[in-house]
């Protein structure tokens, strides 16, 4: 700090003024505190020469400061208006997806490509920035870019310069997904051995095909043609990679490619790899029954041959636990407060693949099963009555519980079609309440093996986040080669966000996490530092302490929240 001597015609004033800089480097002075003028000085402070006193004690502040024992009072006029344009509000939620986004790597795998392509702009701000607003505020990227100037740290890029960028990201698509396996594991424990894989897929808003987008069967019944997306995800539930495809395609055929990319990319042999069934052909469990893979995948029990469907529903020969007495399902608590599973298993061989079959019975799933079917017959009910409702009926659509008769009584054509409620459906199927199967060539513990496949859920829920929070569709560009980068800044998106999560001691749900960064606010004290503008909560108490920075005091130093953004941008 220094004085700054003001002369005018009458009198001599006095101020201590200090050079300051903000976060991103622009350098302003401020007026510390007005001292008044010479005469004022005198009169407060007699016999002291004013301009040396002025110094002595501007030199006092700046060793008062340096000892952080200074508060830091703002003064604010009720007739001066704020700067127009200025920004006063920023946030500061990003930075808990900065340290991650950093550890993995990024940065330095950003610098790697940018050299090798020798462009000007920087990737690294346009991917990172992508991903932040991802899990902030997912929009298309223009809106983005301006979103991202709320970010404490702004954005300096161009919006031409993000589209430009999203070409060379698809075209180092593998080598990014590399990169972040192997940063990961330095940052959280990856159980790789057994491996979840699952497909979704993505509308756009056009009506003609092009490129990957093609008319396929869309997960949320539109007509509007879509692209593909495969997953891999391990056992930690973190995301490991992903591949899209054109979305007439066969989702079955996308598994195989995936998989011998990973197995040799990631450099992993040993694993189990667990899909539903819709996913896992005869194919595709014989190729992981070769080395030392094995597989686990879903099986319907409705579709099992004659006599396997008889040996499940055969009430004789359940266990609890592998080894014990063997129980009759008549002897059962058959109510919905029975949560215990029971289970019965077999070798089946079809074709070429000799396989294990598992199959449990769980009273609690049986009840949950004739809940949503008694609302289906419901829902069948008022179709009756709507018969331009009744269109072709889909596995899970109330209407295959609806039969048509088009005859009367006695054998004549009826005039109109009769619609009634097919008992004899609602029989067949609700035989198979609270049965479920699973196929696999391992011989492990069974309970083990129930386990491993009941953690399916983590993988939908992944696809979940995508299309909700962070708004993966519908999609806004057009180009394939950008489409691929779009998605495989979804995929980064998922992968710190699953990280961040994994840090939190706690369980919160995801929308919890996300509005929180959202709201984690501060106002910028021009000159000294950041209020914040949000509430501290137990949650915001977990982010600080599991990233070792905090950024809720009253208020935060302009140099200490310069040492944050430096901390959060540490690599390992």
């Amino acid at each position: 700090m220094r004085i700054k001597k003001s002369i005018s015609k009458h009198s001599v004033s006095y101020s201590v003024i200090e050079n300051v800089r903000d976060v991103n480097g622009k350098s302003t002075t401020k007026v510390v505190e007005a001292l008044g003028n010479e005469d004022e000085i005198r009169a407060k402070h007699p016999g002291v020469d004013p301009e040396e006193w002025a110094r002595a004690y501007a030199k006092k502040l700046t060793e008062e400061k340096k000892k952080e024992k200074t508060p830091i009072i703002a003064k604010y006029h009720p007739h001066k208006m704020i700067d127009q344009h200025q920004r006063r509000s920023f946030n500061v939620g990003y930075l808990f997806l900065q340290s991650i986004y950093y550890q993995l790597g990024l940065s330095q795998a950003m610098k790697v490509i940018q050299e090798k392509y020798k462009f000007q702009y920087d990737l690294n701000e346009i991917l990172s920035k992508i991903i932040y607003m991802r899990v902030l505020h997912p929009t298309s990227k223009k809106n983005s870019f301006e979103q991202a100037k709320s970010l404490l740290e702004g954005i300096h890029c161009q919006p031409h310069q993000m589209y430009r960028a999203l070409d060379i990201l698809q075209k180092e698509s593998d080598f990014i997904q590399q990169t972040t396996y192997k940063n990961s594991l330095k940052l959280v424990n990856r159980h790789t051995k057994v491996l979840y894989y699952d497909c979704t897929n993505y509308y756009f808003e056009m009506e003609q095909e092009d490129g990957d987008k093609r008319h396929g069967i869309s997960k949320e019944n539109r007509p509007n043609p879509i692209v593909q997306m495969g997953l891999f995800m391990d056992a930690s539930g973190l995301p490991l990679a992903f591949s899209i495809f054109p979305g007439n395609e066969n989702e079955q055929g996308s598994l195989k490619p995936l998989e011998k990319k990973i197995l040799k990319d990631f450099e992993l042999s040993e694993i189990v790899v667990c899909t539903d069934a819709g996913l896992s052909s005869e194919k595709n469990r014989i190729y992981n029954t070769l080395g030392n893979r094995g597989f686990i995948t879903t099986q319907s029990v409705k579709k099992l041959k004659k006599h396997l469907k008889e040996w499940v529903l055969d009430p004789e020969g359940w266990h609890i636990t592998p080894g014990d007495k063997a129980i009759h399902l008549s002897e059962i608590d058959d109510s919905s407060n029975n949560k215990t599973t029971y289970f019965k298993e077999r070798w089946i061989k079809e074709g070429e693949l000799e396989q294990r079959l598992l199959v449990t019975f769980s009273p609690k799933y049986k009840h949950y099963q004739q809940t949503i079917r008694e609302r289906q017959i419901d829902r069948a009910f008022k179709k009756i009555d709507m018969p331009s409702a009744l269109k072709k009926k889909r596995p899970n659509d109330p209407t295959r519980f609806i039969s048509a008769h088009h005859a009367t009584k006695d054998g004549e054509i009826a005039d109109k079609t009769h619609f009634s409620i097919d008992e004899a459906a609602i029989q067949k199927e609700a035989q198979y309440d609270g049965f479920y199967g699973i196929c696999t060539n391992l011989e492990s513990d069974p309970l083990e093996l129930i386990r491993i496949n009941h953690q399916r859920w983590e993988i939908e829920e992944s696809f979940r986040i995508m299309k909700s929070e962070f708004k993966s569709r519908p999609v806004y560009v057009k180009k394939d080669q950008r489409v691929e980068a779009h998605f495989l800044t979804c995929f980064l998106s998922l992968l710190i966000y699953r990280i961040l999560e994994k840090n939190l001691d706690e369980q919160f749900t995801c929308s919890d996490i996300i509005q929180t960064l959202r709201d984690m606010r501060m106002m910028e004290l021009s000159g000294e530092g950041y209020i914040p503008l949000y509430e501290r909560t137990d949650l915001t108490d977990k982010l600080h302490e599991a990233f070792s920075f905090r950024t809720d005091y009253e208020i935060v130093p302009t140099k200490n929240m310069k040492k944050i953004l430096k901390q959060t941008k540490k690599t390992k």
